[in-house]
């Protein structure tokens, strides 16, 4: 289920991605493509995750923030007023990644601000049964913390084990 309580959207479409130089593989070759259910399963494991934004005036910004996988689109929380909500005000294109470069997803998609209850309350449930911890949901409190949902349009994984033949780039639909 994802954050808003909606049913999962359609698996991606994989494919190997572009990398002239690298010597990759063809899609069937090597271990092949990784399936989605590869990247999910290193989202919810991942303890933290790299989220980069840009500036207003063009800079980029990186921030380790927790993170949690909804089903649907990856979670976050930040300060309202933190550069990183700054950032996503002016230009809500993100690209997010699990902190293990060994086995990487790196997202690419667009940051939402949420403030509907129920998705507040979905999110602090997946932060308390990730993380150990005992927030209340009025931590979310939307003058206070944003809640921000990250929606694929692409993804990226690979396996350290198989640089040449697991490249592989998931899209999604609208």
């Amino acid at each position: 289920m994802s954050a808003s309580g909606a049913a999962p959207g359609p698996e991606p479409v994989a494919d190997r991605p572009y990398m002239p130089g690298y010597g990759i593989l063809g899609p069937d070759e090597g271990s092949g493509l990784l399936s989605w259910s590869w990247a999910v399963e290193r989202m919810r494991a991942a303890r933290n995750f790299w989220l980069c934004t840009v500036r207003p005036d063009g800079r980029p910004h990186a921030m380790p923030v927790w993170g949690a996988w909804s089903g649907r689109e990856l979670m976050f929380s930040s300060s309202v007023p933190s550069r990183k909500m700054v950032n996503l005000r002016a230009n809500p294109q993100v690209v997010v990644t699990t902190e293990e470069a060994e086995n990487p997803v790196v997202i690419e998609g667009v940051a939402e601000v949420v403030t509907d209850l129920p998705t507040l309350q979905r999110f602090i449930d997946l932060v308390n049964e990730k993380y150990s911890t005992g927030y209340r949901v009025d931590f979310l409190d939307p003058a206070v913390n944003a809640t921000v949902a990250v929606r694929p349009q692409r993804a990226f994984g690979l396996r350290q084990g198989d640089f040449t033949g697991s490249p592989t780039r998931w899209k999604f639909g609208t």
